[in-house]
């Protein structure tokens, strides 16, 4: 039991320590990945902002003096023009807006273009994200499972059609067609925002990136140009349904690569589980036994009331003899009368055996070992006797007939 115990107390230990240090590595990767983010963003563009601001400070000041603006002046015209920016489009909050607002709210893309004004509307904003982003989540996983499956069955027709012997899909087979419909889906997106929004391809590639991973930094927003939303439905209709497009397709490649590790560390969490069970059902087995072990020593008392030691009980008889043997009376010590053991499953009593001793002419059958312990008393010697299972005393002893004195102890 204490080996069972202490094997798995082991095993608990390394099945904890091995998730411990999956989860302390992936957060060394995940910091390790942020500082050379960092420092890499730092060699590539701290540089170029200072050269930037120091443009913009040579223009602030070439305006103050062309213009003679004071500084509260200049001030006042640059809060005028960030709250127009917004407005470059045309009216924002119609339901062609509003509607491309809403779905960089549940898609967590946010590009921050526009933002509700009145506090009802903040209010409502917070509600409407909080039930619409993991129902927007949940459909986006769903879909991507469905584009899997429906990828895998086209995959396996074409391995046919090639006279493939074993049309089977691996896993890398599904990985190549998802990395390759994810860059066709970005080369698509931008090549159509180069044309309607005139920016180069890379940017426009850069746009399309940045919205279907949900980043959403802002700096390139479509449909913000020459009131867009409102003169050009067909291009407002096209930029929403690559969005929503995008994203499935960004979702099946993640559901399938992703979310395939994060199965994976799951089945790892649940294995360790299972072996934590099987080793605390084994030790609890293994004490059932030990106390069914210890309990066959044990005897309750006919009325139920404790349990009683027969080793101490028969030792504490044997000198209570003894003690009455230094008096005038001899007594002969008790006997102990085993009724046979019955199984639970059998219904029908035990013939009786042609033993030389029978003192008990209505025997009770039970599904566990009986004794039962009599004194008696005899003229002569002491004799201690413990008699074996199925032995009896005869019925023409004379304590059998005067001595009703009994106690009866089973398990």
């Amino acid at each position: 039991m204490r080996c069972a115990r202490g094997s798995g107390a082991r095993l608990a230990g390394l099945a904890m320590k091995r998730q411990n240090l999956r989860t302390l590595s992936l957060i060394v990767c995940v910091f390790s990945y942020l500082l050379v983010g960092a420092a890499v963003f730092d060699a590539l563009e701290s540089e170029a902002e200072i050269g930037h601001k120091r443009l913009l400070e040579q223009k602030r000041s070439g305006l103050r003096r062309k213009y003679r603006f004071t500084a509260e002046d200049y001030r006042e015209f640059e809060r005028l023009a960030l709250r127009a920016e917004p407005h470059r489009a045309g009216t924002q909050w119609r339901f062609a807006g509003s509607f491309y607002f809403a779905i960089t709210v549940i898609t967590t893309i946010g590009y921050g273009h526009a933002a509700p004004g009145t506090d009802a509307g903040k209010v409502f904003c917070m509600f409407y994200a909080i039930l619409g982003i993991p129902l927007t989540l949940v459909m986006f996983q769903s879909l991507g499972e469905r584009m899997n499956i429906l990828v895998r069955m086209v995959l396996k027709k074409i391995k046919r059609c090639l006279g493939m012997r074993q049309p089977t899909v691996s896993m890398k087979n599904m990985v190549v067609v998802g990395f390759l419909s994810c860059m066709g889906t970005l080369g698509i997106g931008a090549a159509a925002f180069s044309y309607f929004e005139g920016w180069t391809f890379f940017h426009a590639f850069y746009y399309c990136f940045i919205t279907l991973t949900t980043i959403g930094f802002g700096d390139f927003v479509a449909l913000q140009k020459h009131e867009a939303l409102q003169k050009k439905p067909p291009y407002v209709a096209f930029s929403f349904m690559y969005i929503l497009v995008g994203l499935t397709v960004i979702g099946a490649f993640l559901n399938l690569v992703v979310f395939r590790f994060l199965i994976m560390n799951s089945e790892d969490e649940r294995r360790d589980e299972e072996e934590r069970a099987s080793l605390r059902r084994a030790r609890n087995y293994i004490s059932r036994e030990e106390n069914r072990g210890r309990n066959d020593l044990l005897l309750p008392i006919e009325d139920g009331t404790s349990q009683m030691n027969l080793l101490p009980l028969m030792q504490e008889e044997a000198g209570r003899q003894r003690g009455k043997s230094s008096g005038s009376t001899t007594r002969v010590p008790s006997f102990c009368n085993c009724l046979c053991y019955r199984p639970r499953l059998s219904r029908s009593p035990v013939p009786s055996q042609p033993d030389a001793f029978n003192c008990h002419t209505n025997l009770v059958y039970y599904n566990s070992i009986s004794y039962k312990i009599m004194e008696v008393s005899l003229g002569g010697k002491d004799h201690t006797g413990l008699s074996s299972p199925r032995s009896t005393l005869s019925s023409n002893s004379p304590s059998c007939r005067e001595h009703s004195q009994l106690r009866r102890k089973s398990i």
